[in-house]
């Protein structure tokens, strides 16, 4: 599958804007966030397999790197799929399952009642067998300073492997509005953001960081980004497909 690339001039958001996104979604717009979640997971496996695992999923070594919030269950979710497709899934979440948000919490539910391996960030770096991939679903626009605990482990650990990493929406450590990077941070070789994209991803240095930059449709209606609180008239992007290339 080739992704088409969207050069149009579109909003970058600022982690305020994509917050309010958030709210309208889910009290206007009555999009809950199990809905968009599911839809960032789709779109991960999707691009996952093509990008990094040759269309080829099965028996592939797949590492999930989970934090609490939203995209952590985006990574859920794709974690979900790709078991689904053969893949062997191994979870890490940075705390215990109880520390997790609602949404998070349910998509953890549904993979340890399908028996893929979840586990704290201790347990990880003990297998014997190298991954094919790393998903980066630690933090997103909750990060508040340099990641600490068991995602500061986390993000070393992905950072010291010669495996791909894809991140979702962001690489974590990255501050979606200001582009500052903060210690540590994944290091991806692609990132789907979602929705729109984030205005720190184009932040001087973050290229670096965040690899070829992928656009994926979580179900926002256009007509959402000109709400009074947002004010952003935005084509149909998504009319060529779900899954777009923005820089590579």
């Amino acid at each position: 599958m080739v992704f088409p690339k969207f050069e149009e001039k579109i909003p970058h958001l600022t982690t305020e804007q994509m917050i309010e996104v958030d709210r309208l979604m889910e009290e206007k717009y009555q999009i809950d966030l199990t809905k968009m979640m599911e839809n960032a997971g789709r779109s991960l496996a999707i691009l996952a397999s093509h990008l990094f695992l040759k269309k080829q999923p099965i028996l592939k070594r797949v590492a999930v790197l989970v934090g609490t919030g939203g995209n952590g269950g985006g990574a859920l979710a794709a974690a979900r799929r790709l078991h689904n497709w053969g893949a062997d899934v191994h979870v890490y979440i940075s705390k215990p399952a109880g520390r997790m948000t609602s949404v998070p919490a349910h998509q953890l539910g549904i993979l340890k009642s399908m028996e893929v391996s979840v586990q704290l960030p201790i347990a990880i770096g003990k297998e014997e067998r190298p991954y094919d991939l790393i998903i980066d679903g630690i933090i997103g626009y909750n990060l508040k300073g340099d990641p600490r605990g068991g995602s500061k482990s986390m993000i070393e650990w992905a950072n010291e492997q010669k495996t791909p990493v894809l991140a979702v929406d962001t690489p974590s450590g990255i501050d979606m509005t200001t582009g500052k990077i903060h210690e540590p941070s994944i290091k991806a070789d692609a990132t789907l953001t979602l929705a729109l994209p984030k205005k720190g991803l184009f932040e001087e240095g973050v290229k670096a960081q965040r690899g070829a930059l992928y656009l994926a449709d979580i179900g926002v209606p256009p007509m959402l980004y000109m709400e009074r609180t947002l004010g952003f008239k935005v084509p149909p992007i998504f009319a060529k497909g779900d899954i777009l290339l923005l820089e590579d």
